[in-house]
Order: structure tokens, then sequence, then C-alpha cells
């Protein structure tokens, strides 16, 4: 059969394809297993045909496996798949949707990363998860050490610092029993800490490692963690026609409430990927609490954006300018120089 596009609903074991012609007619709806999936994709179908699949778990192995056959793969996000599901929800309709979805002129798709991408996302995705443990394990501390009337300071390095005073302490009023439970949650404390320290050291070890990840970190405010997160999401960023469009994915342009041709911009739409823009929003912070005696072109622009707006919107904003000049430094090839004015 002459397919021209086949849109796969993925799943763990049971695969949905829906295939369609040279004239956009249902020729194909077919339930595989697993092992059946690929066999059948090589074997029946033309490599000239489009393979379809939502973003999703898997979505991404399975387009290197594709791509590394000779077929094109297109890879849609699920929200932009949801509109073109008739009627009840299943896989047959999913996996039209995805079909259909993927023949739009304007569709925006998820370029297939690499292997390396997938390393340094799983690396980013580990570490946040402990800097979450480790944030409520500090605070359960502090809440229970309240109880005995001991009221723990700010910052973590400040938590850890009191700790064994407060183990060790003959003052207080903390019993033996609770002694002993403050020092296990203590030890856990400092085995989050000492992981979180060591992938902290492999994400500055892959920065080093990659090109592109060294290229970025020449811009000010963005750091190993920044610049790997995005390379791993991003890869070179040529999906992307304009920094503005990278901007806008990370959710750091204005919202728009316009109509009868009256523009009313609101605040960031806060879309996209949270943990990348929360990176960029803090390596912004840090440079706007830092450039106050500085003479470079950023600073310069940083200080006279500070004498009329809040220290938080100047910080969004040299955030949302960080991101277009990585998307110049991804898709040139360049690193970013100081006193150089970059257009993009």
């Amino acid at each position: 059969m002459n397919f021209i596009r086949i849109g796969i609903d993925l799943a763990k074991n049971v695969f949905q394809l829906h295939g369609v012609n040279d004239k956009e007619e249902t020729v194909l709806k077919k339930k595989l297993k697993r092992h059946q999936f690929l066999h059948y994709l090589l074997t029946k179908v033309n490599t000239s045909c489009i393979i379809a699949m939502e973003a999703c778990s898997g979505s991404n192995h399975w387009g290197r496996k594709l791509e590394s056959a000779g077929f094109t793969v297109r890879i849609i996000p699920a929200q932009y798949v949801k509109p073109y599901v008739k009627r009840n929800k299943n896989d047959a309709n999913d996996a039209e949707a995805i079909c259909e979805a993927a023949s739009r002129p304007n569709m925006h798709f998820v370029p297939v990363k690499t292997v390396e991408q997938q390393d340094m996302q799983a690396i980013h995705r580990a570490r946040s998860e402990l800097v979450k443990q480790r944030t409520m394990k500090a605070n359960q501390i502090r809440g229970l050490v309240t109880e005995y009337g001991i009221v723990a300071p700010k910052g973590l390095a400040q938590l850890k610092k009191h700790l064994p005073d407060w183990l060790e302490g003959a003052s207080n009023e903390l019993s033996t029993l609770f002694r002993e439970l403050l020092s296990d949650l203590f030890d856990h404390l400092k085995i989050l800490d000492k992981q979180v320290v060591s992938y902290d050291k492999q994400i500055k070890r892959l920065a080093t490692q990659s090109k592109e990840a060294s290229r970025l970190q020449s811009i000010p405010g963005v750091g190993p963690l920044t610049a790997t997160a995005l390379v791993a999401a991003v890869g070179d960023g040529k999906q992307f026609k304009q920094g503005r469009s990278m901007a806008a994915w990370l959710g750091l342009t204005p919202r728009q409430h316009s109509s009868g041709g009256k523009e009313v911009l609101l605040g960031i739409t806060k879309a996209g990927d949270k943990y990348l823009r929360t990176l960029f929003i803090h390596g912004a912070r840090s440079v706007v609490n830092s450039c106050k005696k500085k003479e470079d072109s950023t600073s310069q622009w940083v200080n006279n954006l500070k004498d009329s707006n809040h220290v938080n919107k100047v910080a969004v904003a040299l955030a949302n300018k960080n991101a277009r000049v990585a998307w110049a430094v991804l898709t040139k090839g360049i690193s970013f120089e100081k006193n150089h004015i970059h257009v993009f």
C-alpha cells in the first residue's frame, strides 16, 4: 500500500496505526504489539512515508530508530494534537488525530533528541527531584525543631551548620528520642546534599565537553546548569525561526489580550518549559544584582532599566534577552561578545 503518512499512538505494549494515501484517504487502521511494531514498518511501509507521533515517553527512542531506517519522523506536542481528536478519546481516534495534525502546513514539531541530549536531560530531571526532596527535608526539620522552641535560621547552609549544635547542646529541650530522630533526618539531608553535589559535578563536566554549552556560558547569567539544560531541550535551536520564538517557547514573552486593533500586553505567558524558564530568570537575577558598577553594554542596559522598573521586571527582561542571545549563539555557532551589538 502506498502510504504517504502514518500517525502512531504510542503506548507501552500496544501501538495503534492510522495511515492515509496521497488522496488523504484512510487506508490503514491497525493495532500492533510492541515486538511487531518496528518489523511491520520496516517491511510493509516505504521509507518515503512520513511517520508522525505524539511527544510522549518513548517517542524519541522510536524516532531515532525510524530515522536511522530512513523514515521522516514528525513528533507533535500533545496540546497540538488534542483539537483534532474526533468524538470520544480512544487509541484509534488518537492515531487519526496525530495523522491529521501532521498534515497541517503550520504545525510545530519537536525535533528528535539525540542520546547525548537525553543523557543531559535525565541528569537534570534527577537533580531537580533531589533538590526538591532536600528542600522538603530541610523544611520538615525546621518545623519539628520549632515545636521544641528552636527557630532555625534561613538558608540550607545555616541549617546544616546549627544542626550539630542542637544535637549536642544540653541547654535545649530536645529529648533523647527526638535527638535520635533528628540525627537520622540530618543524615538523610546530608545524603541528599551529597547526591546533588555529585550531579552538579557531572553537569559541569558535560558543560565543558559540549561545544554548544561552552559557547552558551559566555552569556552573562548563563552557567553550566542553564547551558546544558538548554542544549538538552533544543539542541542546535534551528527549529526556531528567530530568537523571539525561542523566548516565547520558554514563556518569557508577554501575554496578549488584544482586540479591534487595540493591543493590550500583560505579564509573561509562563508557557513552555518551566524548569528552563526558572534557570534563565535566576541567572538574570544574579546579573541584575551584580552589574551596578560594571561598564559593559549588558550592565549599562540593565542599569538603565533599573532606573524606571522594578528589579523583578528587569530580571525577566534580561532573561528574555538572554534567551534570544542564546538562540543566536546556538544557531550561528558563535560565542557572546559583551560589547558587540547583536541583531537577532
